[in-house]
């Protein structure tokens, strides 16, 4: 199955179902970052620290990965930074197009994979901010390689992602309030379906997710070649049964250094 193209259209059905992670920002929120007064997330609700940016985001160069809906790249845009947004969904896309429209921002928009980021020279941007999104893709090691190589020298990689804990639940149980430990890590969605099973969740136009180990997603990094300068955990704000026991959302802070 081709993963990402499947993907892709799951992304632009939940655009035109305007789920949460699809509606971009609002004016107000746009006017308010370009008078300094700004602040994104990469995980569900908690902003992430300002101590993670530099004083002033002027001129910065940040690739946006992963990152369509017209949410992180707008504001970054309204605060100053040279934005450029990318996704594997192009509706996902058109949201941080309409706001840059709105709003008179200038952002561009790249449809692309996140693990497959060619189009870029190396050390081509200055930071590279990363919501939780890298749950869609079966290998996350090759995307903090292709982060690694598009980042200048101490470039800082902001990114958010999904402790596996959330994923060893059974789905349909989660979604009714009960907490029943059913997959292995890593795992996806379709793992343990039936192929009748597989068919019903294809024609669904349901994510297919991943539940990376931590390894992948932490020592990934180390391998690569990063160093880790920040760290905090999130929920879905009591939304999810997990919220009562752990935040099941990590977000993370690490600089691009030369390990050779």
């Amino acid at each position: 199955m081709d993963i990402v193209n499947y993907n892709r259209i799951a992304w632009d059905k939940k655009v035109d179902e305007q789920v949460t992670y699809t509606k971009s920002v609002s004016k107000e929120v746009i006017e308010k970052a370009k008078s300094g007064d700004w602040k994104i997330t990469v995980t569900a609700g908690k902003p992430v620290p300002e101590s993670w940016f530099p004083t002033s985001l002027e001129g910065l160069r940040i690739l946006c990965l992963a990152s369509g809906g017209g949410q992180q790249g707008p504001v970054l845009a309204a605060a100053g930074a040279e934005v450029t947004v990318t996704d594997i969904s192009k509706k996902q896309l058109e949201q941080d197009e309409f706001v840059a429209k709105r709003d008179e921002l200038d952002l561009k928009t790249i449809q692309c994979d996140m693990a497959d980021l060619s189009r870029f020279a190396d050390e081509a941007f200055d930071m590279v901010v990363n919501p939780v999104s890298n749950l869609f893709v079966q290998d996350v090691r090759p995307v903090w390689k292709e982060i690694y190589r598009v980042l200048k020298y101490k470039g800082v990689l902001i990114s958010g992602f999904v402790n596996p804990l959330l994923f060893i639940f059974d789905d349909e149980e989660d979604r009714k309030g009960n907490l029943l430990v059913k997959n292995s890590i890593p795992s996806s969605s379709i793992d343990h379906l039936t192929e009748e099973g597989i068919a019903e969740y294809i024609k669904s136009n349901q994510t297919i997710e991943f539940g990376h180990t931590l390894e992948d997603q932490i020592q990934g990094k180390f391998d690569t070649g990063f160093m880790m300068h920040g760290f905090f955990e999130d929920d879905f704000g009591g939304s999810r049964p997990l919220d009562k026991y752990i935040k099941s959302l990590i977000a993370a802070r690490a600089v691009k250094i030369n390990i050779d």
